[in-house]
């Protein structure tokens, strides 16, 4: 068989000549109509690079780059020679040891091209990736050096319950009728308890619409503090709102437009909210981005974003106007709209909602189900536990945290020092992402009751305990610089401790990344969508393969990445008789027995 011919190409920085150099492109990416179809190569048979990513602390590019796109490398580059091309080299050093990508624009995609160390000493050789997005990588090279995911809140009933003089009087009226064709006396009665709260604040909200004051139990007359915060218009005029806080009740009386009295609002927080916040950014250090995606109007989410966070800590005033997404109410949130500017890619955030499925079925996965906030309707139900619902949350948000820089450590890291020029990008080791360690939604809460009398800490473990079953296994310690709650609770997430391989031995002889790109090729040629659904019951994992939709593969396993690779592995063979046309190239590098040509990729067969 010949080998597969590369192109020779002329290398720019900017307007400097750097050198020529051999680009090699995949063999199952089909040239034989154009070879330079959907490259960036100008009429000249050129590549232009615009600029360098910034320096990567301790991430080398390729492990940020299969994080955020995996199995992404579109070509290979080679210098033809050092001695004729010594800026080339010059270049390749520099990108190498100071761990840069050289970056080629062009419309909304990003080419990083990676300098890679080879088998073959003084040899100056690139992969080039795509990133589908300009600008992801360099704010996920941020979030990955600083050891940071991103995390969405929602806001009604999740973090707060806010309501007017017209929301009060409506709730009241429902309930009053509720109350008057009612027979059963128990039910009454919690409804009677329930409307006597509604018509208390709503008096309290009278008064502060009325008089800019509130006389609480014993008298106490509260009187508004105006508080200057931005305007939400573009030239983000400074304005006065009042304002009367009264922490000891979690309770926030404000005006969403200070001219008009009718737009007051009275606000209850969510208890635990201050440690759930504290711990996002503890001791001054980030451990998560912070956004918000609900589907209230924009004026009143960045008011009750504001009462959430008046310091600022968690987005920053400059941050406010991506950071804060109001979608439209029918719509289905999805973490594509949240991240619309290329801030964090979906598979590093975890989401926080008391409700599943006003997400994007592709993002619900990384949601984590709180139960609604209803302080009318159940005011113990924060407090009857000794943990409150955010803590359980700020839990789940640590173990997240934990599992997923464990592997991306331990196994990602890891195996990236490992992988040379010459290696095929199908040797790319499988990249974390945050729903590998989310509960599925039957275990959000419902399955695990959380009895009066024990600590946060007793509670974690016995969440992660419906995972562990009893595994008293120990992990081997973490490489990752967490701080020391987050290193406990990294290892009781035992859905990060992952096995790469079967542990019935029938998958041994190749990786999960195989079989997943080798689906995901055939998608991208018979253009569908390849996806992948996981969920957890009775203590196993089960992950169904959807091609255009259609259930083509289903496996289980003790573990997600287990059932993932039999569900890969039969999908694949489901899919050999109907689509073998598309596999048979692909497949090929299956094969122990096929050679690879010099520059990494598998020989052309069609040559």
């Amino acid at each position: 068989m010949n080998r597969m011919a590369g192109i020779s190409t002329k290398v720019y920085h900017g307007e400097t000549y750097l050198g020529e150099a051999e680009m090699f492109v995949p063999p199952w990416k089909d040239q034989t109509q154009n070879p330079n179809q959907n490259l960036p190569l100008g009429n000249n048979r050129e590549i232009r690079i615009s600029h360098l990513s910034p320096h990567s602390e301790r991430c080398p590019p390729l492990a940020i780059l299969q994080t955020i796109s995996p199995f992404s490398v579109r070509f290979k580059l080679q210098a033809k020679s050092i001695t004729t091309h010594p800026l080339l080299h010059r270049f390749y050093l520099s990108c190498f040891q100071e761990f840069k990508s050289a970056v080629l624009t062009g419309g909304d995609e990003e080419l990083h091209l990676v300098a890679m160390p080879s088998k073959v000493e003084k040899v100056s050789c690139f992969w080039c990736c795509s990133v589908q997005q300009r600008g992801l990588y360099t704010s996920c090279l941020s979030m990955l050096n600083m050891r940071c995911l991103s995390i969405v809140f929602d806001l009604d009933e999740t973090l707060i319950v806010a309501n007017t003089m017209k929301s009060f009087e409506d709730k009241i009226d429902v309930l009053s009728r509720k109350i008057d064709a009612e027979d059963d006396p128990l039910r009454v009665s919690g409804m009677s308890a329930e409307l006597k709260r509604y018509v208390e604040d709503k008096n309290l909200l009278r008064q502060f619409v009325d008089s800019d004051s509130v006389v609480l139990e014993g008298s106490k007359l509260l009187t508004v503090q105006h508080e200057e915060v931005l305007s939400a218009t573009q030239d983000q005029q400074r304005i006065l709102r009042p304002v009367i806080r009264l922490p000891d009740k979690n309770v926030v009386l404000t005006r969403i437009n200070p001219e008009i009295r009718d737009t007051s609002v009275f606000v209850r927080l969510r208890p635990a909210w201050e440690d759930l916040r504290s711990y996002l950014t503890a001791k001054g250090r980030k451990r998560f981005e912070v956004y918000v995606c609900t589907m209230a109007e924009r004026d009143y989410a960045l008011e009750m974003w504001r009462l959430l966070d008046p310091e600022l800590r968690l987005i920053s005033s400059k941050q406010l106007g991506d950071r804060v997404v109001c979608v439209k109410p029918g719509a289905k949130k999805s973490l594509q709209t949240v991240f619309q500017e290329g801030g964090c890619h979906p598979k590093m955030a975890m989401v926080i909602d008391d409700r599943l499925q006003v997400w994007d079925e592709k993002d619900q996965p990384r949601v984590h189900v709180v139960p609604p906030f209803a302080p009318y309707y159940a005011p113990q139900a924060e407090t009857a536990n000794a943990v409150p619902v955010l803590c359980v949350a700020r839990n789940v948000a640590c173990n997240v945290r934990g599992g997923f820089f464990r592997e991306f450590d331990e196994n990602l890291m890891r195996k990236i020092f490992e992988v040379y020029y010459e290696n095929d990008a199908m040797d790319l080791p499988y990249s974390p992402d945050v729903s590998d360690y989310l509960l599925s939604e039957e275990y959000n809460g419902k399955d695990a009751p959380i009895p009066e009398g024990i600590n946060g800490a007793e509670v974690d473990r016995r969440m992660n305990g419906l995972i562990n079953h009893g595994d008293d296994r120990q992990m081997q310690p973490t490489t990752a610089s967490f701080s020391p709650d987050d290193e406990v609770a990294a290892n009781r997430a035992s859905t990060g401790n992952r096995n790469t391989q079967s542990e019935g031995g029938s998958h041994a002889g190749a990786a999960p990344s195989v079989y997943i790109a080798v689906l995901q090729e055939i998608g991208r040629r018979c253009e569908a969508k390849v996806d992948f659904r996981s969920t957890v019951k009775n203590l196993q994992f089960s992950v169904e393969v959807l091609f255009s939709s259609e259930k083509i593969g289903i496996g289980m396993g003790k573990t997600r990445e287990e059932a993932q690779l039999q569900a890969a592995e039969n999908a694949l063979r489901n899919l050999a008789s109907s689509y073998l046309s598309f596999v048979g190239p692909i497949s090929g590098g299956l094969r122990n027995d096929l050679d690879k040509s010099s520059n990494g990729f598998l020989e052309d067969t069609t040559s």
